[in-house]
């Protein structure tokens, strides 16, 4: 005989999880009981938007489905952002919510919400479990929903009662995946494409990447000579100074690449969906139709055709697909080959980052040093907003699970994904991008970090302002401020109250000790660097973009 609570844990042991992200609540004690006999990792956070963020970074990095548990009502509401990131970013995990219990749904009881009807936009599955002798079969269940076909998360609902009552149940088994593989037949189609084809790109995305399959993927690259773009913070699929490296497809893309994406003959796209900010709002790949002949790769049937429709659709996991690509290699030299260098020098020059601009503070030459001082395994992890362009423009990402990034855009994402990426990998760096007002959406989650001791480094670049939002606003309504002015507190010595270390940076010269000095701190560390309002993008100033320039 085992409490619900028990059964819940035996079933996260026998699928292999060994670290969750919390905050804790009295609906589901029993839980926080049995894990209390474990050597699962329970990381205890200080919102519950942070902790999900922190389960879809593990997620995210792993192909694991990660762990969040929160309480009813209020607490799962606020765990519903990260939701929307992992099911939009299609990334596996599992959020446990505790719910009232059996005797009073239906009532309004206490916080209570029919998290069916609630969260059936930004999960893959949602349930509740009503016996305890079913959770076995639910757990094991959620986590080969969050991990087959297209990831994303997933959500049960445990009502107080039935955790506390005992019951016999059969023990969990682990998940067993499940696999679509390309056949023989596409293989040979795709060869047959390639082949005919005079001006191909291959563009990659996605989740369920390994370190092998982007290994695999480079050497069929390199075989075909083919010129490869990560789509939109995707960027670790491919190593930036590989020479058939072309650039990411995204938000303010390289416009030569952007002209080699739009008249190609022939595009690959493995792994992703190509939605609207990768696709630069559907214009490089034209839906439902595009204008070059697509060969489309993805694990989940359902997305093939969904928005744009396929000359050739593969139904397979990267890891699968690029596995069946081992030996297909070109009859002859590939036509391209002199194309495809072309488009890496192009992506070479494009991401230097300027040397001026407005203010005291100049993010080109702080990227550059941070390229030269920051070993190929740091983990970067960011929000969202304008600063981001910084990292994602500038920073050239050598190597697989180094980036911890939100397609969906959601704001406040990269400290709870830094704390998360440092608990996994203590040995590794971890630097996070904010904005000041990314920072503040989940800037608690810094107290996390202290408390396990994770040292982090946070780069928040203040200028003030919404930034991104400030930016369309000058645009449309020049000269009529509104809603984006921003007050923050000095975010140095906010990190020493914490118990972290602090330091504020104002001129260029500055950052590089500033930097060394949170490094050799050993502790949580936040840099603030004081950026002028008006250097918005690398390339344009507010008064630029005021004036239509």
């Amino acid at each position: 005989m085992k409490t619900g609570g028990q059964l819940i844990v035996d079933a996260l042991v026998a699928n292999g999880v060994k670290r969750i992200a919390c905050v804790p609540g009295e609906s589901y004690l029993a839980v926080l009981d049995a894990l209390h006999d474990t050597d699962i990792d329970t990381l205890v956070c200080r919102q519950e938007g942070g902790a999900a963020m922190m389960a879809d970074c593990w997620g995210r990095l792993t192909g694991e489905p990660g762990i969040c548990m929160v309480t009813r009502g209020p607490g799962a509401t606020n765990a519903s952002a990260g939701l929307h990131i992992a099911r939009q970013d299609s990334v596996p995990m599992i959020l446990f919510i505790g719910q009232v219990q059996r005797d009073a749904r239906e009532r309004e009881a206490f916080q209570e919400i029919e998290y069916r009807r609630a969260f059936t936009e930004v999960a893959k599955w949602v349930a509740e479990i009503d016996d305890a002798r079913r959770i076995p079969e639910f757990v094991t269940r959620a986590f080969a929903v969050a991990t087959s076909g297209r990831p994303g998360p997933v959500v049960l609902a445990l009502p107080e009662d039935m955790l506390t009552e005992a019951v016999e149940a059969p023990a969990a088994l682990p998940y067993m995946p499940v696999e679509a593989h390309p056949g023989a037949t596409q293989i040979a189609a795709l060869e047959a494409l390639l082949e005919k084809a005079e001006r191909p790109v291959v563009i990659v995305g996605g989740t369920r990447w390994s370190e092998e399959s982007v290994a695999g993927l480079t050497a069929f690259a390199e075989r075909w000579s083919l010129p490869v773009s990560c789509s939109f913070r995707r960027q670790m699929l491919f190593d930036h100074l590989h020479p058939n490296y072309a650039g990411d497809s995204g938000i303010g893309i390289n416009p030569a690449l952007g002209k080699e994406i739009r008249e190609a003959d022939l595009v690959v796209l493995i792994g992703g969906r190509y939605s609207e900010m990768p696709s630069s709002t559907y214009s490089l790949l034209e839906s439902p139709y595009p204008k070059q002949t697509l060969v489309h790769v993805h694990p989940d049937p359902s997305e093939l055709g969904r928005v744009y429709r396929p000359a050739l659709a593969i139904a397979a996991a990267p890891d699968d697909f690029i596995a069946a690509l081992s030996g297909v290699a070109p009859k002859t030299e590939p036509r391209w080959a002199a194309r495809t260098g072309v488009m890496h020098e192009a992506y070479l020059k494009w991401s230097v980052p300027p040397k001026t601009g407005p203010g005291d503070v100049q993010m080109g030459p702080i990227m550059e040093w941070l390229e030269a001082n920051t070993a190929e395994d740091t983990i970067f992890t960011n929000g969202a907003g304008n600063y981001a362009t910084w990292l994602h423009r500038f920073h050239r990402f050598r190597r697989f699970a180094t980036q911890a990034a939100p397609t969906s855009g959601s704001m406040g994402y990269g400290l709870p994904a830094a704390v998360a990426a440092k608990q996994l990998f203590p040995g590794r760096e971890v630097v996070c991008f904010a904005g000041d007002g990314c920072f503040m959406m989940h800037g608690q989650e810094f107290a996390t970090a202290v408390r396990y001791g994770l040292a982090i480094i946070t780069i928040v670049v203040n200028n003030g302002i919404y930034g991104t939002i400030r930016m369309h606003q000058e645009r449309d309504y020049p000269g009529r401020v509104s809603a984006t002015d921003l007050t923050n507190p000095d975010f140095a010595a906010l990190a020493q109250a914490y118990g972290g270390h602090g330091e504020t940076v104002e001129k260029t010269e500055d950052f590089a000790a500033a930097f060394l000095r949170a490094r050799q701190s050993g502790k949580p560390a936040i840099i603030e660097v004081k950026l002028d309002p008006e250097a918005i993008t690398p390339a344009r100033t507010l008064s630029d973009i005021r004036s239509g320039k």
